[in-house]
């Protein structure tokens, strides 16, 4: 890796807790590849720090940050601008700090890395029916993506109230049969009206340790012809993915999401783009 300098420029990862994080190997391992005087750290918050910690970017000198849970939303009232699609979604996970106003701005790459990775995998989008199951933080960035791309997205959540919250949200930006919010139990009727969907867990169901939960309903298969996309990638094949390749179904971790969000943010804070493939052997190699 490079040798920190006064001169190396710092970004680093804003949550709580993040030591267990992968994206400094991604990072690091990036910028070493360029030959970019960068070093990308660790930067525990406490929630009640946040404020400060953001403040702190600038007055530290740091080129920016990413920001993971629980401070998405949070950062917003620190920031001094944001981009059009953190204005939609409500929620930041890159900041950038102008080196010569000082001013942060804010981005939002989870919705735009999703993307990228449905690309990378061959997966079409548009007129494709899309079932987003969970309505948290990350579920409101995937179904913007998935509007975004064309698809007709339904939210589905143990809480509907939730699902309707992000429809609602977001429904003023796009036309109105291509956001909907159901209960989840109305899965199995939801996913037979379409010949191939693509189904994206959200939620934190199949991640270790709980390795044997998932979203997907044990009684009902898997569309043979659909799609299984779960953020989780840890384990690198879940419960959920599992489900859906016993049918012949495509089935997608959420490794490439984070590693697509994170080469857009090391764009944003450099100007250069950095080495995907790079990028990916670090990951792997963090696993």
């Amino acid at each position: 890796m490079n040798q920190i300098s006064g001169k190396t420029i710092v970004v680093g990862l804003m949550g709580w807790p993040v030591s267990h994080s992968k994206s400094p190997a991604m990072h690091n391992t990036a910028a070493f590849e360029l030959g970019i005087d960068l070093v990308y750290v660790p930067l525990p918050v406490p929630p009640t720090h946040v404020p400060t910690a953001v403040a702190g970017l600038a007055a530290l000198g740091l080129r920016g940050a990413n920001v993971t849970v629980p401070h998405k939303q949070a950062v917003l009232p620190c920031l001094d601008e944001v981009d059009t699609a953190v204005e939609h979604i409500g929620a930041v996970n890159t900041i950038v700090v102008d080196p010569h106003t000082q001013r942060l701005r804010g981005y939002n790459t989870d919705w735009s890395g999703f993307l990228a990775d449905l690309a990378a995998h061959h997966v079409a989008v548009a007129g494709r029916g899309c079932f987003v199951l969970g309505a948290g933080g990350s579920a409101r960035a995937i179904a913007y993506a998935l509007a975004t791309a064309g698809g007709r997205v339904h939210i589905l959540a143990r809480r509907p109230a939730q699902a309707r919250e992000i429809a609602h949200a977001l429904g003023p930006h796009f036309p109105q049969e291509h956001l909907s919010y159901h209960d989840l139990r109305e899965l199995p009727q939801l996913v037979p009206q379409w010949p191939a969907p693509l189904v994206i867990n959200t939620t934190p169901l199949g991640m270790t340790p709980h390795t044997d939960t998932s979203v997907w309903p044990a009684e009902v298969l898997f569309p043979a012809q659909g799609v299984a996309y779960d953020l989780v990638y840890n384990p690198a094949e879940t419960h959920f993915m599992r489900q859906a390749q016993a049918v012949g179904a495509q089935a997608i971790n959420g490794l490439g999401m984070l590693l697509h969000q994170g080469a857009q943010a090391f764009a944003l804070w450099t100007g250069q783009e950095p080495n995907t493939a790079v990028m990916r052997r670090a990951l792997l190699q963090e696993s």
